[in-house]
């Protein structure tokens, strides 16, 4: 069967700790014949939708992890599965690209994660699905909101509601004498919504990363801990993780969420969770697969392509 991925550019990952490499590493050792493309490489004409797309070959090793064939057209009905791994902002050339998924989706392409769940979950604003999941929340772009649930909660997190990687977060303890400005930087003098939640200091015993596979939890997760001096947990910020088993508050949280998930079409979350709350719902590319892997011996990827080809044989 073929195989899309689409994602950033290939050359400009590190393999040894990304996921997508993972799922094609897997998605290559079931047998699928393997392509890979940006997200601009997509096209519509001729009433297809297409994908000017590279066969690819992948190796476990660095640095020469990936080999490249010609460049051919294909129709996106030709593909059996296509992995949507494109990574944040979810700008407008994403939403884009997901209409011309939908075409595809809709002929029985198993498209992972599904298009238009991609475009109805946001990473930050889809908790407020599941309040009882939650840590107390605000979603304002007024200063007075922001300030009152400041003055409220005395130690609060604000983070922009489109970027990734820990981009744009700021903690606001009590009496700092920044907010103004940090107000008005994330909001844009009030022109943009943000998002503050009350601090948990429970993330000194890290920020944990749940991958979930059709609903259903991996039982391993990354903690990801702040490096010294730091308030953002995030590996692209500087955090390093560390590999532990799911707690029971971790499949309480999973179990709440993954039936909705599931049945939205996404085939592969990663939910972010401090202490007893989730803080994120991450849809678009999660990551980790391959730190897991690496301290357990589980396949993630392999796991999750097992089920999208189950898919195939029922769509």
């Amino acid at each position: 069967m073929k195989t899309l991925v689409i994602m950033d550019p290939i050359e400009g990952i590190k393999p040894y700790k990304d996921s997508s490499f993972a799922m094609m590493l897997a998605a290559q050792m079931r047998g699928h014949e393997l392509y890979y493309c940006t997200a601009q490489a997509l096209s519509f004409s001729n009433c297809r939708a297409s994908a000017t797309a590279l066969p690819v070959r992948v190796f476990d090793q660095s640095p020469d992890y990936f080999q490249l064939g010609e460049a051919v057209t294909l129709a996106l009905t030709d593909f059996a599965i296509i992995l949507m791994r494109k990574d944040p902002p979810f700008d407008s050339d994403y939403l884009y690209a997901t209409h011309l998924l939908d075409h595809a989706h809709a002929q029985g392409v198993v498209v992972a994660n599904a298009p238009q769940a991609l475009r109805d979950v946001n990473e930050k604003l889809f908790i407020l699905q599941f309040p009882h999941c939650i840590a107390p929340t605000l979603v304002s772009a007024k200063a007075s909101d922001i300030r009152a649930f400041w003055q409220e909660h005395g130690d609060i997190i604000l983070k922009p509601l489109h970027a990734m990687g820990g981009a744009g977060i700021f903690r606001l303890k009590a009496q700092d004498p920044n907010v103004g400005v940090i107000i008005e930087t994330l909001t844009q003098h009030g022109q943009h919504l943000i998002m503050a939640q009350r601090y948990l200091p429970e993330i000194a015993q890290g920020d944990k990363r749940i991958l979930l596979i059709d609903g259903e939890a991996v039982p391993y997760c990354l903690a990801r801990l702040a490096a010294d001096g730091e308030t953002r947990a995030n590996l692209a910020a500087g955090g390093r993780g560390v590999v532990q088993p799911l707690s029971e508050r971790d499949y309480w949280l999973a179990a709440q969420v993954g039936p909705k998930l599931k049945a939205m079409g996404l085939r592969f979350v990663g939910l972010d969770v401090i202490g007893d709350f989730i803080t994120e719902i991450n849809v678009t590319s999660p990551t980790c697969v391959r730190e897991i892997d690496a301290a357990t011996g589980l396949c993630i990827a392999d796991q999750l392509l097992a089920s999208l080809e189950r898919g195939i044989a029922t769509s």
